[in-house]
């Protein structure tokens, strides 16, 4: 169930560790072990260099996540190397380049991320033993290099397609057993109806926080003990309403505009955002990052309202069921659901960006939504039931339609074409590189240690020549 708290924060798909947290466990390795590594550089391609270092620093990396690095992994690990710095050099020589906001963006998520896992801004500043304005400094050239390769990777591809029949030709010399299993998949339709929330409504929410915030400001309650008792947002509750150390860009607007413009420990008036009603206390503040903490008193609705859309969506229900209007015009005309009314109340899977559902995943968005199509046929609907959407907070009453309905199966060209033409396209993506890598090695200085040169075996011919 995702709470009130998880959505402040912007969706985004999970970032990897990256170099800033592979960083921080080589610090964490020499600092517990008190171990000096006397460093050399080991590789060189134009001024870009490989330090010893880096290698050491990605394979325990690996180790802490239960890989065994051998002499084989360390080639790799140099390798894959090389052709991140081939990538930043070449960039640097045809004038790619990536801005510095960008660059700083990327920064705060991994200094959110790895301050999330340690837990804390301060206990990543104890761990590093600096402030968290200087690892940024630190790290700035480090995660722009990073970058820089991403945009170099992303504009030798970036014109690379792929043709019907060269998906075909690419599946065709599959082996049988690297063709992937496919779990069943549906695709969902919904007409959604909230219950009007009145001005009326709203004043007695706000009537209620303002009287929490004058009662703790008259020291009559403490902050904490307020939201641990009055607090709607769950998953700040438990915590006396804390919601940790965050970074600009991770709360929406309203909520951030009122908390940049407070003193530590001082108490916001009460603001509105689209989840109800806040007062915010800020408790700490570094540059773009804050720890704060907040109370949360969103606008009930009256049974009169609950009512009152029952009847309007029983209506629909029954005009859909007796052929006087169809299920995607009754979307269309009828469904508060601004995200799928129009296109016929299809929801979108955000994981994929398409209309398909993982049968298995569906409940980390939607639990209701698995137990409702369960047993229904496609192309049927449900009768209106209650909804309760966890991403919005919000309590409304819904018709669902099961449109499509896969059983699992192995892939094939005619049910998962677009599954194999990605594979495909990946492929000839892949092919284009490794093109342009050999294209370009000898247009560059490299240069390898002699015992990587002599004991690893390469997938490129870094070095044309024993000279």
């Amino acid at each position: 169930m995702r709470t009130v708290t998880s959505l402040f924060i912007n969706s985004k798909a999970m970032l990897l560790l990256g170099f800033l947290l592979v960083g921080s466990s080589a610090i964490f390795a020499q600092v517990g072990n008190e171990a000096k590594v006397i460093d050399k550089i080991v590789a060189q391609i134009g001024d870009e260099i490989i330090l010893l270092s880096d290698i050491q620093q990605q394979r325990l990396q690996l180790l802490q996540s239960g890989v065994e690095g051998d002499k084989d992994s360390d080639c790799a690990i140099l390798e894959e190397f090389l052709y991140e710095k081939l990538l930043v050099n070449q960039a640097k020589i045809d004038s790619v380049t990536v801005e510095d906001v960008d660059v700083n963006r990327e920064m705060e998520e991994r200094i959110r991320y790895i301050a999330g896992q340690i837990g804390s801004i301060e206990k990543l500043e104890e761990f590093y033993g600096k402030s968290v304005a200087k690892i940024k400094a630190e790290f700035f050239e480090m995660i722009k290099k990073r970058l820089l390769a991403d945009e170099m990777k992303r504009t030798i591809t970036q014109n690379v397609k792929i043709t019907p029949s060269e998906v075909e030709k690419f599946f065709k010399k599959l082996p049988k057993d690297s063709i992937p299993y496919i779990n069943s998949k549906v695709t969902v339709a919904h007409i959604v109806m909230y219950p009007i929330i009145t001005q009326k409504d709203k004043e007695i929410a706000f009537k209620q926080l303002a009287q929490i915030k004058s009662e703790i400001e008259s020291g009559k309650q403490r902050f904490s003990t307020a939201a641990t008792l009055y607090t709607e947002d769950p998953g700040s509750r438990i915590s006396g309403g804390d919601l940790g150390w965050q970074s600009r860009g991770t709360m929406v607007p309203e909520f951030e505009s009122a908390l940049f413009n407070l003193e530590p420990n001082e108490i916001s008036e009460v603001i509105e955002t689209q989840y109800g009603y806040h007062i915010i206390q800020l408790l700490e503040r570094k540059g773009d990052n804050f720890h704060c903490r907040h109370i949360l008193i969103a606008p009930s609705v009256s049974d009169q309202a609950l009512v009152k859309a029952a009847t309007t969506i029983d209506s629909v229900h029954s005009a859909i069921t007796k052929g006087d209007l169809s299920f995607e015009e009754a979307a269309r005309r009828f469904s508060d659901d601004e995200n799928s009314k129009f296109n016929g109340g299809q929801i979108v899977n955000p994981y994929s960006g398409d209309y398909l559902w993982d049968i298995q995943n569906i409940n980390e968005i939607d639990p209701q939504m698995s137990r409702i199509i369960e047993r229904m046929s496609v192309n049927k609907f449900s009768t209106p039931s209650l909804y309760d959407n966890y991403q919005e907070q919000k309590q409304g009453i819904r018709i669902v339609k099961l449109i499509a309905k896969s059983e699992p199966h192995i892939a094939s060209l005619k049910t998962d074409r677009q599954l194999i033409e990605m594979a495909a396209l990946n492929e000839k993506r892949q092919m284009v590189i490794d093109a342009w890598i050999e294209s370009k090695i000898s247009g560059n200085y490299v240069q390898i240690d002699k015992n990587y040169l002599k004991g690893c075996k390469f997938k490129y011919s870094w070095i044309r020549s024993a000279s």
